[in-house]
């Protein structure tokens, strides 16, 4: 009987365990919600994840915040969510530069997104717009193209960092267009922008949505937006091909998604994709989105894998096919 008894106990305390964990992902979420985004404030991904947090927050019940890890082009939040515990409490709102980096074969620390995260839902997808400085005698991509040839002084660009999507869109701009010109890089997309309001560098691929209220201010020039067709914000702006530039076959828009940690229990990836999908049906995201120029694009954690993965595969191409290197 005493033997008995201890197998029944033993087994007891090995499935204590599994249960507490169901009990755990079934009471999902029971406490606030850690959003992470790997750049500073004012950038098109913090935009977006601050737009979102209010209606995902009740959706889900419990506060979602945003926290900043800016560094190494988004890398030091990848890693910081990349090492976080896996139960659905700390995530990770990205762009596509998370796609960008493992193309890099110089770039270190090496960073595998496809075995680190796991990816939850698309969000949106939203065009970049190549705009230069107020001061830079340039109003079309033709005069700009014919500035950066004939300046004694080289032209310099103002990015969110190397391994950044500004920074490769610019790679494939400025390899369409043949122009000469410096990498500045910037610890994100918000300190880039007022390098360029500032008048200290000459140009930068800035999302549609930030670009689009300093044109209108006449702060900054967009002289082309990255979209097959026109941006709704930015109406007179010719796109690239309009404009007389043909790229690489590689996405030249922003796209946003939401990873957490490797490992996310199965439920509560459900939980987050449909609250998710619900915080993107919303007639009031919607409409902000719109007024942004940022299309609502769902999709579950599968799909955005796949995605993922390709993106992966067609900027390493490129970046090998141009010798791209990390700076």
């Amino acid at each position: 009987m005493r033997r008995l008894f201890s197998i029944l106990f033993a087994a007891a305390v090995l499935s204590a365990p599994a249960v507490s964990n169901v009990q755990a992902a079934d009471d999902y979420p029971n406490r606030p919600i850690r959003l992470v985004v790997g750049f500073a404030p004012g950038g098109a991904t913090d935009t977006l994840a601050r737009l979102l947090i209010g209606a995902l927050s009740t959706e889900l019940g419990q506060s979602v915040y945003v926290e900043n890890i800016a560094g190494a082009s988004g890398l030091l939040g990848w890693r910081n969510i990349a090492g976080s515990t896996p139960d659905g409490y700390s995530l990770l709102m990205a762009e596509n530069a998370v796609a960008i980096r493992p193309g890099f074969k110089d770039m270190t620390p090496a960073f595998d997104p496809v075995t680190q995260l796991d990816a939850v839902a698309s969000v949106a997808h939203s065009p970049l717009a190549l705009c230069v400085a107020d001061n830079v005698p340039a109003n079309n991509v033709k005069e700009l193209i014919a500035l950066s040839r004939k300046t004694e002084k080289k032209l310099n660009f103002a990015s969110a960092g190397a391994g950044s999507v500004a920074q490769l869109v610019w790679e494939a701009v400025k390899d369409g267009a043949k122009i000469d010109a410096v990498d500045v890089p910037y610890r994100g997309g918000g300190p880039a922008m007022a390098a360029i309001i500032a008048g200290q560098v000459d140009m930068i691929m800035a999302s549609s949505q930030v670009a689009k209220p300093l044109v209108e201010a006449k702060r900054i020039k967009a002289l082309a937006v990255t979209g097959k067709q026109r941006s709704p914000a930015l109406p007179g702006v010719p796109t690239l091909a309009e404009a007389g530039v043909k790229t690489a076959d590689v996405d030249l828009q922003f796209w946003f998604g939401v990873f957490g940690p490797k490992g996310l229990p199965a439920d509560v990836k459900i939980r987050l994709e449909k609250a998710i999908a619900k915080t993107l049906q919303s007639p009031a995201v919607r409409e902000r989105l719109a007024a942004l120029d940022i299309t609502p694009e769902f999709g579950p954690g599968a799909a955005l894998e796949t995605r993922l993965k390709n993106e992966i595969k067609n900027w390493k191409t490129f970046i090998e096919a141009k010798d791209i290197k990390a700076q």
